[in-house]
Protein backbone atom coordinates (compact mmCIF):
# COMPACT_ATOMS: atom_id res chain seq x y z
CA UNK A 1 0.00 0.00 0.00
CA UNK A 2 1.77 3.08 -1.14
CA UNK A 3 2.39 6.14 1.28
CA UNK A 4 3.67 6.44 4.24
CA UNK A 5 1.83 6.16 7.92
CA UNK A 6 2.72 7.09 11.03
CA UNK A 7 0.87 5.04 14.01
CA UNK A 8 0.83 5.65 17.62
CA UNK A 9 -1.24 3.77 19.93
CA UNK A 10 -3.19 5.06 23.35
CA UNK A 11 -4.45 1.82 24.24
CA UNK A 12 -3.13 -1.75 23.41
CA UNK A 13 -3.39 -5.11 24.60
CA UNK A 14 -4.37 -8.07 23.01
CA UNK A 15 -8.10 -7.84 22.42
CA UNK A 16 -8.79 -4.06 22.60
CA UNK A 17 -6.93 -1.07 21.53
CA UNK A 18 -6.84 2.55 20.62
CA UNK A 19 -4.84 3.99 17.83
CA UNK A 20 -4.17 7.29 15.87
CA UNK A 21 -3.21 7.04 12.26
CA UNK A 22 -1.61 9.61 10.36
CA UNK A 23 -1.35 10.15 6.37
CA UNK A 24 -5.11 8.42 5.21
CA UNK A 25 -7.53 9.77 3.21
CA UNK A 26 -10.75 8.68 4.57
CA UNK A 27 -11.49 6.13 2.20
CA UNK A 28 -8.64 4.25 3.06
CA UNK A 29 -9.33 4.78 6.56
CA UNK A 30 -13.16 3.43 5.68
CA UNK A 31 -11.15 0.94 3.50
CA UNK A 32 -9.43 -0.54 6.71
CA UNK A 33 -12.13 -0.54 8.78
CA UNK A 34 -14.31 -2.95 6.46
CA UNK A 35 -11.28 -5.21 5.35
CA UNK A 36 -11.19 -5.91 9.56
CA UNK A 37 -14.66 -6.71 9.80
CA UNK A 38 -14.93 -8.50 6.62
CA UNK A 39 -11.82 -9.47 5.00
CA UNK A 40 -9.66 -11.64 7.80
CA UNK A 41 -11.37 -14.99 8.46
CA UNK A 42 -12.27 -16.84 11.63
CA UNK A 43 -13.14 -20.48 12.64
CA UNK A 44 -16.96 -20.92 13.39
CA UNK A 45 -18.86 -24.15 13.68
CA UNK A 46 -20.67 -24.41 10.42
CA UNK A 47 -22.08 -27.83 10.96
CA UNK A 48 -23.83 -29.99 13.91
CA UNK A 49 -24.23 -33.87 14.18
CA UNK A 50 -26.66 -34.32 17.32
CA UNK A 51 -25.79 -37.29 18.79
CA UNK A 52 -27.94 -37.06 22.06
CA UNK A 53 -30.04 -34.38 22.88
CA UNK A 54 -32.97 -34.29 25.93
CA UNK A 55 -32.53 -30.92 26.63
CA UNK A 56 -35.22 -28.29 26.39
CA UNK A 57 -33.88 -26.92 23.55
CA UNK A 58 -33.96 -27.74 19.89
CA UNK A 59 -31.00 -28.69 17.44
CA UNK A 60 -31.14 -25.81 15.32
CA UNK A 61 -31.49 -23.54 18.98
CA UNK A 62 -28.16 -25.02 20.15
CA UNK A 63 -26.50 -25.10 17.06
CA UNK A 64 -26.92 -21.33 16.35
CA UNK A 65 -25.24 -21.13 19.94
CA UNK A 66 -22.40 -22.89 19.04
CA UNK A 67 -21.72 -20.71 15.87
CA UNK A 68 -21.71 -17.78 18.02
CA UNK A 69 -18.69 -19.14 20.68
CA UNK A 70 -15.29 -17.64 19.42
CA UNK A 71 -12.78 -19.92 18.86
CA UNK A 72 -9.09 -19.29 18.58
CA UNK A 73 -7.86 -19.35 14.72
CA UNK A 74 -4.03 -19.57 14.15
CA UNK A 75 -4.53 -17.75 10.58
CA UNK A 76 -0.86 -19.30 9.56
CA UNK A 77 -2.09 -23.42 9.77
CA UNK A 78 -5.07 -23.06 7.70
CA UNK A 79 -6.54 -21.98 4.55
CA UNK A 80 -10.46 -20.60 3.60
CA UNK A 81 -12.64 -23.79 3.67
CA UNK A 82 -10.26 -25.99 5.57
CA UNK A 83 -12.22 -27.59 8.67
CA UNK A 84 -11.66 -28.47 12.24
CA UNK A 85 -13.50 -31.29 14.09
CA UNK A 86 -14.92 -30.26 17.36
CA UNK A 87 -17.07 -32.70 20.41
CA UNK A 88 -19.62 -31.51 22.99
CA UNK A 89 -20.63 -34.12 25.77
CA UNK A 90 -22.28 -32.94 28.85
CA UNK A 91 -25.22 -34.83 31.37
CA UNK A 92 -27.20 -33.11 34.12
CA UNK A 93 -27.58 -31.95 36.19
CA UNK A 94 -24.93 -29.10 35.03
CA UNK A 95 -24.55 -26.12 32.65
CA UNK A 96 -23.09 -26.68 29.43
CA UNK A 97 -20.26 -24.03 28.81
CA UNK A 98 -18.06 -23.46 25.82
CA UNK A 99 -15.18 -24.42 28.09
CA UNK A 100 -16.67 -28.36 27.96
CA UNK A 101 -15.85 -27.89 23.97
CA UNK A 102 -13.35 -30.50 23.28
CA UNK A 103 -11.01 -29.71 19.88
CA UNK A 104 -8.82 -32.16 17.54
CA UNK A 105 -6.60 -29.16 16.86
CA UNK A 106 -4.98 -28.03 20.28
CA UNK A 107 -4.41 -24.76 18.79
CA UNK A 108 -8.11 -23.93 18.17
CA UNK A 109 -10.12 -24.01 21.42
CA UNK A 110 -13.13 -21.66 22.47
CA UNK A 111 -11.74 -18.03 22.92
CA UNK A 112 -13.74 -17.84 26.65
CA UNK A 113 -14.46 -20.90 28.54
CA UNK A 114 -18.03 -19.20 30.20
CA UNK A 115 -19.93 -19.08 27.72
CA UNK A 116 -23.14 -20.59 28.54
CA UNK A 117 -24.71 -22.94 26.11
CA UNK A 118 -27.77 -24.59 28.08
CA UNK A 119 -28.91 -25.66 31.42
CA UNK A 120 -29.29 -29.41 31.76
CA UNK A 121 -31.64 -30.83 34.18
CA UNK A 122 -31.39 -34.23 35.95
CA UNK A 123 -31.34 -37.35 33.14
CA UNK A 124 -31.03 -34.73 30.68
CA UNK A 125 -27.62 -35.01 28.20
CA UNK A 126 -26.38 -33.05 25.11
CA UNK A 127 -23.27 -35.25 23.12
CA UNK A 128 -22.93 -33.47 20.21
CA UNK A 129 -19.78 -33.38 17.12
CA UNK A 130 -19.57 -30.08 14.89
CA UNK A 131 -17.44 -28.91 12.12
CA UNK A 132 -15.93 -25.28 12.36
CA UNK A 133 -14.49 -24.18 8.89
CA UNK A 134 -12.31 -20.86 8.45
CA UNK A 135 -14.38 -18.58 6.44
CA UNK A 136 -14.79 -14.51 5.98
CA UNK A 137 -16.89 -11.86 7.73
CA UNK A 138 -18.05 -10.66 4.07
CA UNK A 139 -19.82 -14.41 3.89
CA UNK A 140 -21.45 -14.52 7.16
CA UNK A 141 -21.21 -12.43 10.26
CA UNK A 142 -20.10 -15.06 12.74
CA UNK A 143 -16.69 -14.97 11.09
CA UNK A 144 -15.91 -11.41 11.90
CA UNK A 145 -13.61 -11.57 14.19
CA UNK A 146 -13.67 -7.49 14.93
CA UNK A 147 -16.84 -7.22 16.79
CA UNK A 148 -16.21 -3.51 17.34
CA UNK A 149 -14.16 -1.53 14.93
CA UNK A 150 -14.81 1.90 14.52
CA UNK A 151 -12.72 5.46 13.27
CA UNK A 152 -13.21 8.84 13.62
CA UNK A 153 -11.27 12.22 12.86
CA UNK A 154 -8.31 13.01 15.19
CA UNK A 155 -9.59 16.50 16.69
CA UNK A 156 -7.03 19.44 17.76
CA UNK A 157 -7.85 21.74 20.69
CA UNK A 158 -6.65 25.10 20.48
CA UNK A 159 -6.97 27.68 23.46
CA UNK A 160 -8.24 30.69 21.70
CA UNK A 161 -8.37 33.00 25.21
CA UNK A 162 -10.04 33.90 28.04
CA UNK A 163 -13.87 32.69 28.36
CA UNK A 164 -16.35 36.16 28.88
CA UNK A 165 -16.50 37.25 32.79
CA UNK A 166 -19.51 36.31 34.32
CA UNK A 167 -20.75 33.90 31.47
CA UNK A 168 -22.10 30.76 32.77
CA UNK A 169 -19.41 28.33 31.08
CA UNK A 170 -21.50 25.50 28.58
CA UNK A 171 -20.61 21.97 28.12
CA UNK A 172 -18.09 21.61 25.44
CA UNK A 173 -18.71 17.95 24.24
CA UNK A 174 -16.09 15.64 22.15
CA UNK A 175 -15.71 11.46 22.08
CA UNK A 176 -12.50 9.66 21.89
CA UNK A 177 -9.44 11.11 21.71
CA UNK A 178 -8.11 14.59 21.30
CA UNK A 179 -4.86 16.54 20.29
CA UNK A 180 -3.95 19.27 22.55
CA UNK A 181 -2.33 22.68 20.57
CA UNK A 182 1.07 21.33 22.65
CA UNK A 183 0.72 17.90 20.20
CA UNK A 184 -0.84 15.55 23.07
CA UNK A 185 -2.84 12.93 23.09
CA UNK A 186 -5.48 13.13 25.55
CA UNK A 187 -8.43 10.75 26.34
CA UNK A 188 -11.60 12.72 26.36
CA UNK A 189 -12.56 9.48 29.39
CA UNK A 190 -9.96 11.77 31.25
CA UNK A 191 -12.25 14.93 31.81
CA UNK A 192 -15.60 13.47 31.01
CA UNK A 193 -15.55 14.43 27.76
CA UNK A 194 -16.42 17.96 28.57
CA UNK A 195 -13.71 20.03 27.46
CA UNK A 196 -14.66 22.89 29.85
CA UNK A 197 -14.02 20.81 32.46
CA UNK A 198 -10.43 20.56 30.75
CA UNK A 199 -9.84 24.43 30.34
CA UNK A 200 -11.95 26.27 33.05
CA UNK A 201 -12.40 29.86 32.13
CA UNK A 202 -10.70 29.25 28.49
CA UNK A 203 -12.47 29.56 25.20
CA UNK A 204 -10.99 27.17 22.67
CA UNK A 205 -11.78 26.30 19.54
CA UNK A 206 -11.54 22.27 17.88
CA UNK A 207 -10.50 21.35 14.51
CA UNK A 208 -10.50 18.00 12.90
CA UNK A 209 -6.84 17.14 11.93
CA UNK A 210 -6.27 16.48 8.29
CA UNK A 211 -5.47 12.98 7.17
CA UNK A 212 -5.62 11.80 11.08
CA UNK A 213 -7.88 9.25 12.07
CA UNK A 214 -8.65 7.64 15.80
CA UNK A 215 -9.10 3.99 15.72
CA UNK A 216 -10.88 1.65 18.04
CA UNK A 217 -10.66 -1.97 17.77
CA UNK A 218 -11.52 -4.76 19.44
CA UNK A 219 -12.02 -8.45 18.97
CA UNK A 220 -13.69 -11.53 19.81
CA UNK A 221 -10.55 -13.29 20.87
CA UNK A 222 -10.13 -15.35 17.63
CA UNK A 223 -6.49 -13.19 17.64
CA UNK A 224 -5.22 -10.62 19.08
CA UNK A 225 -5.69 -6.81 17.76
CA UNK A 226 -2.59 -6.93 16.40
CA UNK A 227 -3.14 -9.95 14.27
CA UNK A 228 -6.19 -8.48 13.12
CA UNK A 229 -4.99 -5.13 11.69
CA UNK A 230 -2.05 -6.60 10.10
CA UNK A 231 -3.96 -9.39 7.89
CA UNK A 232 -6.70 -6.33 7.19
CA UNK A 233 -3.77 -4.16 5.92
CA UNK A 234 -2.16 -7.42 3.63
CA UNK A 235 -5.72 -7.86 2.68
CA UNK A 236 -6.18 -4.59 1.47
CA UNK A 237 -2.39 -5.08 -0.20
CA UNK A 238 -3.44 -7.98 -2.38
CA UNK A 239 -6.55 -6.31 -3.56
CA UNK A 240 -4.84 -3.32 -4.57
CA UNK A 241 -1.97 -5.30 -6.09
CA UNK A 242 -4.60 -7.73 -8.13
CA UNK A 243 -6.61 -4.31 -9.50
CA UNK A 244 -3.36 -3.13 -10.76
CA UNK A 245 -1.86 -6.04 -12.80
CA UNK A 246 -5.81 -5.89 -14.41
CA UNK A 247 -5.19 -1.96 -14.92
CA UNK A 248 -1.72 -2.81 -16.52
CA UNK A 249 -2.50 -6.02 -18.46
Amino acid sequence: MPGEFDVEFIERDDRKARFVVRGLTPALANGIRRAMVADVPTLSVDTVRFIENSSVMFDEMIALRLGLVPLTTPLEDFEEGETVTLALDVEGPATAYSGDIRSSVPEVQPANENVPIIELKRDQRLELEAEAVLDSGKSHAKHQGGVAVGYRHLQRVEVVGDAPEFEEAEPNIVRGVVETDAGELVLADEFDNDLSERYPGKEVEVHDVPGAFVFHVETDGSFSVDELVLRAIESIDLRAAELEEKVTV
